[in-house]
C-alpha cells in the first residue's frame, strides 16, 4: 500500500473503505484486526467525538495527520507522534475533529 501526499492532504481519503468504529469515529483498516494480532488503521474523528478509556495490551503508535486529539492530559496537534506503552490507559477526545494513523502491536481493551 502506498499513500502519496497523506501528510499534506493530497491523498484522497474518500478512496478508503471507512466504516463506523465508535460514535463519531470512523475507521479505515489497513491491515490486521484479528485477536492478538498487530493492526493499523486510519481513524477519522468528527468534532467532539470520543473513544472510551482503554488499556494498551501492546504498544500503540498514533500519528496525528490533521486536526488534534486530547487524552485528558495533553492535546496533540497534527504532526505529533504519540507512543503508548503496554499497561497504560487513556480516553481520547477530539474537540475540532482529526484524522490519525493508529498502529497497534496488540488490540486495546475497552475498560470504560
Amino acid at each position: 500500500m502506498v499513500f502519496p501526499g497523506l501528510l499534506n492532504g493530497a491523498f484522497d481519503l474518500e478512496k478508503l473503505a471507512w466504516e463506523p468504529f465508535r460514535e463519531g469515529v470512523e475507521i479505515a483498516r489497513l491491515y490486521g484486526g484479528e485477536p492478538d494480532a498487530a493492526s493499523a488503521a486510519l481513524l477519522r474523528y468528527a468534532p467532539n467525538a470520543k473513544v472510551p478509556r482503554h488499556i494498551h495490551t501492546g504498544h500503540e503508535h498514533i500519528l496525528v495527520l490533521s486536526g488534534s486529539q486530547s487524552d485528558g492530559t495533553n492535546t496533540y496537534a497534527a504532526g505529533t507522534l504519540i507512543i503508548s506503552k503496554p499497561g497504560t490507559s487513556h480516553a481520547i477526545t477530539s474537540e475540532q475533529g482529526c484524522i490519525v494513523l493508529a498502529i497497534w502491536e496488540r488490540p486495546v481493551e475497552i475498560i470504560e
